[in-house]
């Protein structure tokens, strides 16, 4: 594979931060959302750990699920519009010929 332009690398690194920051948010979320009814209700300290601990793995699960998802997408559109000046099969000279 040839070398990438400035253009495909500012590409990917947005591409990059957008899946962090997005994982991020999701994971707060769902961690909130979990982790939410023990602000607002008076809950026996098992049950407000328990809500703890299941809010942190499902926010721990939610983070790379969503980074990967977002990465894979972009890969797929990157692969399906093909590098400029790249033949679409192997073996031929020039592109779509």
């Amino acid at each position: 594979m040839g070398a990438r332009t400035q253009a495909q690398r500012d590409e990917m690194t947005v591409e990059i931060g957008y899946a962090l920051f997005s994982a991020a948010f999701a994971a707060a979320v769902v961690f909130g959302a979990i982790a939410g009814p023990k602000l607002m209700f008076a809950m026996p300290y098992a049950v407000e750990r328990g809500l703890l601990l299941a809010a942190a793995a499902a926010a721990a699960l939610v983070f790379p699920l969503r980074v990967v998802t977002v990465l894979r997408r972009f890969s797929r559109e990157t692969a399906r519009r093909g590098l400029p000046g790249q033949p679409s099969q192997p073996g031929r000279t020039s592109p779509d010929s």
